[in-house]
């Protein structure tokens, strides 16, 4: 069911960007909000149809991309804090879980027009230390244009500067980083922007891919100067790019155990959660395993893993699906050859 009308929500303008905690105004994606309840809101939101990084695709036809949702649900969260929650400007926050779903690849087909986003959010569940709220878990929908797009269920939590500071203090020094060192690299070339369904090749994040049996393993490439993924500086690798890297190692996957292409896959849920932060000196390596899940029929579906010196500091359950309405995925057996058919 979608979200008819527009609720006296306006589009003219976006909310300040220190709402959103971005730097840029061209990243700042929501235009409006306003409360229906205590836990319930409303948040109006404008998807760009044109956009160095979400519009960089191969895959047609040409569509909203469902990284650019998850970006609009975690401004949408950020916002509902600080607007609706009174949670002060200064405050750092931390991504803990997501499991967001694409209800409708139709429904983001781009038209002559900048997308109209209407986003409903709801407080299910509260994180309290004492009698203080320091988190929260929202459920959110996300129509474009009155058609039901996506959703996510998203936990969030926020703690004063000093005490961020305190935190990210004690875990570098678990890791011997009290004193910062050189940037991690990887030591070798990034892959071809076509083998994970890119154009331009400072949007590809992944470096010296290798098959290892229903799966693959990338390095991600930390680019701190990337304009979408480091709009502003940050302290840790973002969940942006971690989500990224997800996406490109399970299609670069899809082509090497399935002989499918790139370019006719699009992702259509991910669900995530985050142990520990990602840090800048330590080099950061994605995986992808195939599995086999009958509750998602016609789509590939991959068990991922973000490790830095062995230790796994995310993990993450990726689908893709073919782009075409009536496409679906033929998943080999474990048993079977690699290469099987694709699209069908």
């Amino acid at each position: 069911m979608s979200i008819s009308g527009n609720h006296g929500l306006s589009y003219a303008a976006t909310v300040s960007r220190q709402l959103v905690h971005r730097a840029a105004v061209c990243e700042v994606f929501l235009t409006d909000t306003r409360r229906r309840s205590d836990n319930d809101f409303l948040i109006a939101a404008q998807l760009p149809r044109v956009h160095s990084y979400y519009s960089d695709h191969l895959a047609t036809p040409a569509a909203y991309d469902p990284l650019l949702l998850l970006e609009v649900f975690r401004q949408t969260s950020i916002l509902v804090a600080h607007e609706h929650l009174g949670v002060p400007l200064g405050a750092k926050f931390s991504f803990n879980t997501g499991e967001f779903t694409v209800l409708d690849t139709a429904a983001l087909e781009i038209g002559p027009l900048p997308g109209h986003a209407l986003l409903t959010a709801s407080v299910t569940a509260d994180k309290r230390r004492g009698d203080e709220r320091v988190g929260v878990t929202l459920q959110m929908r996300l129509d474009v244009d009155d058609r039901a797009a996506a959703v996510m269920t998203m936990a969030i939590q926020w703690m004063p500067g000093e005490a961020w500071d305190q935190l990210r203090a004690r875990g570098r020094a678990g890791l011997g980083l009290e004193t910062p060192r050189a940037l991690a690299h990887p030591g070798g070339h990034r892959l071809s922007p076509a083998a994970v369904g890119r154009r331009s090749p400072a949007n590809v994040v992944l470096a010296d891919a290798a098959s290892i049996g229903r799966g693959i393993v990338a390095r991600v490439v930390v680019d701190q100067a990337h304009p979408a993924l480091f709009d502003h500086p940050l302290d840790h690798i973002p969940g942006a790019l971690f989500f990224e890297a997800y996406r490109q190692t399970a299609l670069h996957a899809a082509h090497e155990l399935l002989g499918l292409s790139p370019e006719r896959l699009t992702l259509t849920r991910c669900d995530a959660s985050f142990a520990r932060f990602g840090e800048f000196e330590l080099p950061t390596v994605c995986r992808a395993d195939l599995v086999d899940d009958p509750e998602t029929p016609g789509a590939a579906v991959f068990r991922m893993e973000s490790l830095q010196e062995e230790t796994v500091i995310s993990t993450a359950e990726i689908a893709l699906r073919c782009t075409s309405p009536m496409g679906r995925i033929l998943v080999p057996a474990a048993s079977a050859p690699a290469k099987a058919p694709a699209c069908a």
